[in-house]
């Protein structure tokens, strides 16, 4: 008898089900049966490779910023210096990013689901002392869009995770590279220093010589060594930021690293990517607007189906209400609610012109250290012509050995300067790839 009661409640509400139904857009199911008991899914096919964490699945609308994150490519040359790097700090990481990008996929998965009815127990006790027991299915028939938002909420918390994670990412592997290329430029630098020491020491024997001959004083010899300081302490300064480098590589990633000299990258424009924190504003946007829509949907009375199947008897309900009911204050509610969506909008074209200017000013830096490297490699050649000149005027007699000294330790300094300029573009060039989210391939991550 309670068996018959049951189905005569239930039949209604699943017609109620079923018609509420494609107000939320429910996928196709073989029968009414199929809202409670779904088909069982097909086994997974085993994956070769790592799934990248941007990867979506086919069942479900494909996501515009979840594809061109996946879609993007990394910059660093393929089997080069710099993209072992940025591989082995990448695989290393540990981050926040992706437990967060799975906790926001959790909860979009449970949010499908939320236009399925409800079933939960009801435990009661009455007044004489009787326990009753029973079951208690809802079903929300008209609420605003609420539940469709909820779910839209839910996508877009999951795309703003995405983003996060790639920003996270790309800054990871910009501090590994960053760290890479300050051991190759200390590394640099004391090479070139080496080879001024080993030429002043032989300056030094120079002077020495001419003293113990009575044509020089000691204060030319004060004068090379203290160039000869000056340039030690320089090359100690160099070896030990390529060190302090190497060090806090290896304490990043658990590998040591060889030193491998690495060139620029290749002169290039991005004019179809798009900057992370664009994207990543655009994604807050979409979470904005929907959280809005859900917020204007509490405002409204929806309707309700509810059902009861309990030891005291059998009931069915329709209930008309809204969370926080009706007010003096709705309307201002609803126009404040509605003003949101425009602020998310405003908040992207903020971000779009934020992310082009600097864009361009990045742009414009690696042009102006290109420019300054070159200028930097030319000066260095003329350095290094003008002390052989010199050299070949003081064993001429023409020129002394201080003047010689002067002009040697110009060239040192100017192929010092040639170096910082090769590798502050490269610094440029990475920050400009970080920003675009291109130091990673999308399905790697």
């Amino acid at each position: 008898m309670l068996g018959r009661t049951h189905h005569k409640i239930l039949a209604p509400l699943l017609g109620a089900t079923l018609l509420s139904g494609c107000m939320f857009s429910v996928p196709h199911l073989e029968s009414a049966s199929g809202l409670l008991q779904q088909k069982p899914a097909a086994a997974p096919t085993p994956e070769v490779s790592k799934r990248s964490s941007f990867a979506q699945d086919e069942a479900k609308a494909e996501s515009e910023i979840l594809n061109t994150l996946l879609a993007r490519r990394s910059v660093l040359p393929a089997d080069s210096a710099l993209s072992q790097v940025s591989d082995v700090a990448l695989a290393s990481s540990r981050r926040a990013a992706e437990a967060e990008l799975q906790t926001a996929r959790l909860r979009a998965e449970a949010e499908d689901k939320n236009w399925l009815p409800t079933i939960g127990p009801e435990i009661s006790l009455t007044s004489l002392g009787d326990v009753i027991a029973g079951l208690v299915l809802e079903q929300v028939l008209y609420d605003h869009g609420r539940k469709k938002a909820e779910r839209a909420f839910a996508a877009a918390d999951v795309e703003v995770a995405a983003v996060t994670l790639s920003q996270d990412l790309n800054e990871r592997s910009f501090t590994a590279l960053a760290l890479y290329i300050k051991g190759l430029r200390g590394q640099e630098r004391a090479e070139v220093g080496a080879r001024g020491h080993k030429q002043l020491k032989h300056f030094e024997r120079i002077v020495q010589g001419r003293i113990d001959g009575g044509v020089s004083n000691k204060g030319d010899l004060r004068m090379v060594r203290s160039k000869i300081q000056t340039l030690d302490t320089r090359n100690d300064t160099a070896r030990e930021d390529a060190a302090t480098a190497v060090g806090e590589l290896q304490a990043m990633t658990g590998t040591r690293f060889t030193l491998t000299p690495a060139g620029p990258l290749p002169n290039q424009t991005y004019p179809a990517v798009e900057p992370l924190e664009v994207v990543k504003a655009r994604a807050e946007a979409d979470r904005s607007v929907a959280l809005a829509t859900v917020e204007r949907a509490r405002q409204l009375p929806g309707l309700t189906a509810g059902a009861s199947l309990t030891t005291d008897g059998n009931a069915g309900s329709l209930t008309v209400g809204n969370d926080v009911g009706l007010g003096l204050g709705t309307g201002a509610r609803l126009r404040a609610i509605e003003a949101s969506k425009d602020i998310a909008a405003r908040q992207v074209d903020e971000a779009r012109e934020d992310g082009a200017r600097l864009r361009k000013r990045l742009e414009s830096n690696i042009q102006s250290l290109a420019r300054q490297e070159a200028e930097a490699q030319n000066l260095a050649k003329e350095g290094r012509e003008t002390y052989k000149l010199f050299e070949a005027q003081f064993r001429a007699g023409q020129r002394s050995v201080l003047e010689v000294v002067d002009v040697y330790e110009q060239s040192v300094l100017r192929d010092l300067d040639r170096v910082d300029a090769k590798y502050d573009r490269l610094l440029a060039q990475l920050e400009l790839a970080r920003d675009l989210g291109i130091l990673a391939d999308g399905d790697e991550i």
